[in-house]
């Protein structure tokens, strides 16, 4: 069966990497390494709560997932508004697409209880 968040995860994380190898090559190591931490953590959160333990468990790992989506947000956004930086718009988006996805899997999540 086809796993959406999963599969989005996946395709982040992925992009995340190649925008981080990109940082790298203009020597942007600080950023570029905290942004591919939060960025790929997403998706091992994500992967994670696909065998949680309990629905408490389920959440808890969700919830893990959305704070480093936020954390990859604020990297992506100092990217963007720093001038010798490069900047990728695409990514910005999945991301935020991921992130509609995560809330609504958490607030359904905690409605169901």
């Amino acid at each position: 069966m086809k796993n959406v968040v999963v599969e989005k995860s996946i395709e982040v994380a992925l992009e995340i990497i190649e925008y981080c190898e990109k940082l790298e090559v203009h020597k942007k190591f600080v950023i570029a390494n905290q942004l591919l931490k939060s960025g790929t953590s997403i998706g091992a959160n994500i992967h994670e709560a696909q065998n949680a333990e309990s629905k408490a468990d389920f959440i808890h790992k969700i919830k893990i997932a959305t704070k480093e989506l936020e954390e990859t947000k604020y990297w992506l956004i100092l990217c963007e508004q720093s001038k010798n930086y490069p900047t990728n718009k695409t990514l910005k988006e999945k991301v935020n697409q991921l992130g509609l996805i995560l809330y609504k899997i958490l607030s359904t999540s905690i409605k169901n209880r």
